[in-house]
């Protein structure tokens, strides 16, 4: 017996086809006195139109459609096979020669059926038939129901080629196989067994529906070939992505009820199947998300239905909407995702080339202490205004780091980021940026500065700028800057306001100090700073500070000269230190308890004003410059003495020569009046002659 649902494919629109297969089922019985009752059945096969009208197996084909019990056969046994054998009148076989039953007959083998070659339909649905065999002969059977028996492989079906329709549902198979030779099958049901994977059907070019509902089925794919296929039901199985289905031309219908897809992205590949009418998701942990209709319909715009019920158009105008709007949120994911990667890739280049530089002058030094150490003389010692190298711990970088990082431009060996208030400069490069014309609205926003993979050095000759392109900015950043030693925070008095100082010990020995903290609450007392390194600043922090470089920077300052103070203290501190040395002539009692608060006052700045610093390469510039005049000075000395002495040494020879020269002229003027006359009138021509 064919299911139920055939029972209506006769009243199905003749234009709704496309397989060579026309069935037209009407159950019909024999008298109460024949032994066998069959279902009258027409086929027309065309091979020209190649229709089959309706969908001969919908997705719930599983179900158990019962028939017309109390089916009557002849079954004899043999002696020479251990087989039943079929006997049918020769009346019934006249009346009902292309179609038999033996449905619910307690078969456990199928029976020998002899001279029946012209039949076309044979049901042995609900029996306990374990292997499929003795139907061989039956070499123009085109319909075969095998529905809830015991089989657990499939096979003997080897010369069936004109086999169209096997029904194999609720058996016990495990494996897809032997299907070789049924080239022409149009109809596969296979619901209800214990299949795991889809395999071996590729060759199945004619298969128009195909169903595995209630199987085993972890995956969905190898459905390449299947090119007719227009059904597809995998409903109540164990499925978690699906692919190939965007392979499949002609498929409409997908069911995909009660599995375990969680994500549109295991499913991805049905937004690109642009047959796909009519699917189904409920019943999955997908179909219980919020955005799950949308995306379906965005992604699928084709479908007519989804989970049984039509699409409107309405619904199809929202997931249009909410389309664009994912799409340009997607595009925004996709720049936001490229700036973090070029971000990561930039600070990556800037950290490498950071190690480098530091593992340079870690060489250098150690090769000018070997060089020191080899002509047996004292290391050099270094002073205020020079660097200590640290040589940070360098490992050797992965493959795909390098490649990435070869990829990169020169620009890309810097990075500047404005993260809300919050400006951040990566590598030396960024510290050029403080010169770009920063409009009032973003420079106003920057309250914290951060610095990373920069020489403290250079960052100390951008100060000023810093000042004044950022005059709201409270809170430094330090991380990666070699800072080594206390003179540097000197640097910083410099800045209009700090309220909060972060030095990352990372890069920054300077933290090893003990009473480094106590140094900058001391140099920059007069920020009035709140945190340093995210700890609370305390009155008690303020008076230790005072107490242990107080008194220390008051002998410094005392120690140097008048012009070496001047020349340390800005203009505006010029004045101030004058006023003190006026101060100092006057008589105790003429000074008031207001000016003895102000002497107080500036001569603690003035105090902290002598703690400079100066930078390697500054100091290099004043060695450089001082020299420069050296070399001049050296040069006009010895011009002036070079003149002097070209002076001398005329002076020497017209002593020499004078006497002889005072004779001569007293001679020649004795000669030139010895005649009056003869003079004066000379002297009347040359006076005439100048006229």
């Amino acid at each position: 017996m064919i299911p139920g649902k055939y029972r209506s494919v006769s009243g199905r629109a003749a234009n709704n086809v496309n397989c060579g297969l026309h069935l037209v089922i009407q159950t019909s019985s024999l008298p109460e006195k024949s032994k066998v009752r069959f279902k009258k059945v027409e086929f027309k096969l065309n091979k020209d139109t190649s229709s089959f009208p309706g969908r001969l197996l919908q997705h719930d084909l599983e179900r158990n459609y019962s028939s017309r019990q109390g089916d009557h056969i002849n079954l004899v046994s043999s002696s020479l096979s251990s087989f039943p054998i079929l006997q049918r009148s020769s009346e019934e076989k006249i009346l009902y020669s292309d179609r038999l039953s033996l449905e619910r007959q307690k078969l456990t083998v199928c029976p020998i059926i002899n001279g029946e070659d012209h039949l076309r339909l044979l049901n042995f649905q609900h029996n306990f038939i374990t292997r499929i065999q003795n139907i061989s002969n039956l070499q123009k059977l085109i319909s075969l129901d095998l529905y809830d028996n015991q089989i657990e492989e499939i096979s003997g079906l080897s010369t069936l080629r004109c086999l169209r329709v096997l029904l194999l549902g609720k058996n016990r198979i495990k494996k897809i196989s032997n299907l070789e030779n049924l080239k022409s099958l149009d109809v596969l049901d296979l619901h209800g067994n214990q299949i795991t994977k889809i395999e071996n059907i590729n060759h199945l070019c004619e298969l128009r529906v195909l169903n595995l509902a209630r199987n085993f089925l972890s995956h969905v794919d190898n459905l390449n070939g299947l090119d007719s296929l227009t059904e597809l039901n995998l409903r109540h199985n164990q499925i978690t992505f699906v692919r190939d289905v965007d392979n499949l031309p002609c498929l409409q219908h997908l069911f995909l009820s009660f599995n375990n897809i969680s994500s549109f992205d295991s499913v991805s590949c049905l937004a690109d199947s642009s047959s796909l009418s009519d699917i189904t998701f409920d019943g999955n942990p997908i179909a219980q998300e919020s955005w799950y209709k949308h995306t379906v319909l965005q992604n699928m715009m084709q479908l007519r239905q989804l989970d049984m019920k039509r699409i409107t158009e309405e619904e199809r105008r929202m997931a249009s909407v909410l389309a664009k709007k994912e799409e340009e949120k997607k595009r925004e994911s996709h720049k936001q995702s490229l700036l973090k990667e070029k971000k990561r890739l930039t600070i990556n280049n800037v950290a490498r080339q950071w190690d480098l530089q530091q593992q340079r002058v870690a060489n250098i030094a150690t090769d000018e202490d070997r060089k020191d150490s080899d002509s047996a003389q004292d290391p050099c010692q270094i002073d205020g205004s020079t660097l200590s190298a640290f040589p940070e711990e360098t490992g050797p970088l992965d493959s795909g780091l390098n490649n990435a990082l070869q990829g990169l431009s020169v620009v890309d060996t810097y990075l500047v980021e404005v993260d809300g208030d919050t400006l951040s400069l990566y590598g030396s490069g960024a510290l050029e940026s403080l010169d770009r014309n920063w409009s009032v609205q973003t420079a106003g926003m920057i309250t914290t500065v951060s610095f990373t993979f920069i020489e403290f050095d250079e960052i100390v000759h951008v100060l000023p700028k810093l000042k004044i392109k950022f005059p709201n900015s409270l809170h430094l950043k330090f991380k990666e800057t070699n800072l080594v030693m206390l003179q540097q925070f000197n640097a910083l008095a410099q800045l209009r306001r700090i309220d909060q100082l972060t030095i990352d010990p990372q890069g920054n020995p300077v933290v090893n100090f003990t009473l480094w903290k106590y140094y900058v609450l001391f140099r920059l007392s007069h920020f009035s700073m709140q945190k340093i390194n995210g700890t609370e600043v305390t009155q008690n922090d303020m008076i230790m500070a005072e107490r242990l470089f107080g008194i220390l920077a008051h002998v410094a300052s005392s120690e140097l000269p008048q012009y070496r103070l001047i020349s340390i203290l800005g203009d505006a501190r010029k004045k101030q230190f004058r006023y003190l040395l006026e101060s100092k002539g006057k008589k105790p009692g003429i000074i008031n308890e207001e000016n003895n608060d102000s002497k107080r006052l500036v001569g603690e700045n003035t105090n902290r004003a002598t703690l400079n610093y100066t930078t390697k390469d500054f100091y290099n510039e004043k060695l450089e410059e001082i020299k420069e005049k050296k070399k001049f000075c050296k040069t006009y000395i010895e011009d002036l003495v070079k003149e002097a002495t070209e002076i001398n040494m005329k002076n020497e020879a017209l002593q020499k020569l004078w006497p002889q020269m005072f004779i001569e002229l007293v001679r020649d003027a004795v000669i030139e009046i010895r005649n009056k006359n003869s003079y004066m009138k000379l002297c009347l021509q040359q006076i005439t002659d100048q006229k």
